[in-house]
């Protein structure tokens, strides 16, 4: 009898770790998608006139699209800096940004500041949308949320399918089309880089991403040029990381 019961103790504790194993590394990760469809959809507003300033994209219905209440949002959560939207894949959330002092605040947090495991996507803190390099981070996600798709862009046939970027931000929403993908680290290319003495400095910045890449995409990259870097963890050495180069139409 004794036995019986200390048996069904130890199965019954062995379900209950079960299921919060189950919690932690499945259920809690797709919950930063979870919340971020559900507050994109709280801060949604129809466009009756059919463009609402957003600019024409060749795969944005503007005429039946609900546009993303971005200054609301930002009033309410003044880290969101934009939002990062990549058609055909997952990626379609908020890009917060948070102090020198504490740069990866977000990398374990949601929009609210609340612990998640797949954290959130975040701005580079020395980053302003008015430089001339974005860099987002975003964890590499197994279940494909995040930035988990990224390490498919080193493969030209995914990138022919998902070459289009949108970033909404408070001055319009930008298109961006990728130019490169390749797999590093810092130490190999600079690609947080933000600040450039001069047209040749940053042309030969973009000339480091472009020779390191394992695709190319034949984008031209010009001393005009505003590039979006998007980064995420690689595990092929310590500090690699996936690196998508897309370039502002």
């Amino acid at each position: 009898m004794i036995r019986s019961f200390a048996r069904g103790v130890l199965i019954g504790t062995a379900c209950i770790c079960l299921l919060a194993l189950g919690w932690l590394f499945l259920f809690r990760p797709s919950l930063a998608q979870y919340e971020a469809s559900e507050l994109k959809e709280a801060f949604t507003e129809s466009d009756p006139g059919g463009n609402s300033g957003v600019l024409s994209l060749p795969w944005f219905n503007a005429e039946n699209e609900k546009q993303l209440d971005l200054a609301s949002l930002q009033a309410q959560y003044p880290d969101v800096q934009a939002w990062l939207s990549i058609p055909g894949t997952r990626v379609d959330y908020p890009v917060l940004q948070s102090s020198m002092e504490n740069p990866e605040y977000y990398l374990r947090r949601n929009y609210k500041g609340e612990w998640r495991t797949a954290g959130s996507l975040f701005l580079q803190s020395d980053c302003r949308l008015s430089g001339k390099t974005l860099i987002v981070y975003a964890h590499n996600m197994n279940d494909g949320s995040m930035f988990g798709c990224l390490p498919r862009y080193l493969g030209s046939g995914y990138c022919s399918k998902h070459s289009q970027i949108q970033l909404q931000t408070p001055d319009g929403t930008w298109q961006y089309t990728v130019v490169a993908a390749l797999e590093t680290d810092v130490s190999q290319v600079p690609f947080n880089r933000t600040l450039f003495s001069d047209d040749a400095d940053f042309l030969a910045f973009a000339q480091s991403l472009l020779d390191g890449a394992a695709m190319k995409t034949g984008v031209p990259i010009t001393a005009d040029s505003h590039l979006l870097v998007m980064v995420t963890c690689s595990y092929s050495w310590p500090d690699a990381r996936y690196v998508i180069v897309a370039v502002k139409s």
